[in-house]
């Protein structure tokens, strides 16, 4: 069984679609009160600030649970310089990025470790590597989950449980896509290809590290050679 929080946009809806379409059986996440998915009983409403509620979602899925995948695509970003900044919106992202993946991670674990089994996705950015103005709070999420991977992967690996990071760069899909047409092009000029990715290699590298036991811990970059 497959669980993608964030599943009802960008690159969580197109893995959810693609899973789908394999024959999987996939659950996704919404976070909107009014979103069209509220009717879909392969999704639920989560929002992932809170543990409870993720809790309650596992607990519902727990007796359709052999082999539990879980992909982290849940996120929200803030763009600031710190000195404007506004803290409650700089803390939401954090709570969602991060903490967020950390309530989701809590709360699937305990089955995972009973289960002798579990693979746990996370998705880190470019943007915690590059050093981008504006960007601190979306950074300093996404770069506290190379902390979390490592240390949960060698608590848990005795166990059959790995957990690992892709690093995305930009693609044609997601956050990139709500920008100006004229910030698009300064950031494709930095990509050394010269085009965004195109998402079919986040569902690849995604399925990789499903069937792969040995690759655990790590962080994976996907950017087109964007540094």
């Amino acid at each position: 069984m497959i669980l993608i929080t964030g599943a009802s946009r960008g690159i969580g809806k197109f893995l959810f679609d693609k899973f789908t379409g394999f024959g999987e059986n996939v659950y996704g996440t919404y976070f909107s009160e009014n979103s069209v998915y509220s009717q879909n009983k392969k999704y639920f409403r989560l929002d992932v600030t809170d543990y409870g509620n993720a809790e309650e979602i596992i607990r519902a899925l727990t007796p359709e649970i052999n082999r539990f995948v879980l992909i982290n695509c849940a996120g929200n970003n803030y763009n600031s310089f710190a000195h404007k900044s506004s803290p409650d919106e700089w803390e939401k992202v954090i709570m969602t990025n991060l903490v967020g993946t950390y309530h989701m991670i809590r709360a699937s674990l305990p089955v995972m470790r009973e289960k002798l089994y579990g693979r746990i996705i996370n998705f880190s950015s470019v943007v915690a590597e590059t050093g981008i103005p504006g960007t601190s709070a979306y950074a300093s999420s996404k770069s506290g989950l190379w902390g979390l991977t490592r240390s949960l992967a060698v608590e848990n690996a005795g166990k059959g449980i790995t957990i690992n990071n892709l690093n995305l760069g930009y693609f044609n899909i997601g956050m990139i896509t709500e920008v100006s047409a004229e910030y698009q092009e300064v950031v494709r000029k930095k990509i050394p290809s010269g085009k965004f990715g195109d998402p079919e290699n986040i569902f690849n590298a995604v399925r990789f590290i499903c069937d792969s036991e040995y690759i655990n811990g790590t962080s994976i970059d996907i950017n087109g050679g964007l540094f």
